[in-house]
């Protein structure tokens, strides 16, 4: 079932209520699932190499924490937040100051940033592992099939 966008955001804690929950498709909802955004957003960073490997250890460790905790809705939520970070570091790494577009809607000329694509690579690593993580997979799987 798709990512719904229609549910009442403010209002819902999804820890308490993971039935309400959605994986979507890639990163769909990151910012609005409570209280998981307000938990990983504060250590999501990717500006060098140095922060980008700070920030995706953290939410790495916060991903197994809530695994421990038998909490899929927040090692989801953790997975779409090391998506993020190397999705946006390798858009910044792309085109400077991370605008893809121009003001007329045209697509800017690339113009490579190793640093940021450092700090991509860094969340990649992470992304790969917990997107394959046997547990995170089986936890998913349980939640769609009762949930949807």
């Amino acid at each position: 079932m798709a990512f719904n966008y229609d549910l009442d955001f403010d209002n819902i804690n999804f820890r308490e209520q993971p039935e309400k929950y959605r994986v979507g498709r890639g990163e769909q909802g990151v910012l609005m699932v409570e209280p998981y955004k307000s938990e990983i957003l504060p250590h999501w960073r990717f500006k060098t190499p140095d922060i980008a490997k700070e920030s995706s250890e953290k939410i790495y460790q916060m991903f197994l924490k809530y695994q421990e905790n038998d909490d899929f809705v927040g090692m989801d939520m953790a997975r779409k937040f090391i998506q993020m970070g190397y999705t946006r570091a390798r858009r910044y790494a792309n085109y400077k100051g991370g605008k893809k577009y121009d003001s007329d809607g045209d697509v800017n000329e690339r113009d490579i940033d190793e640093e940021k694509a450092e700090s991509a690579r860094i969340f990649e690593e992470k992304w790969k592992i917990v997107r394959t993580d046997e547990a995170y997979l089986e936890k998913k799987k349980e939640h769609q099939k009762k949930y949807g």
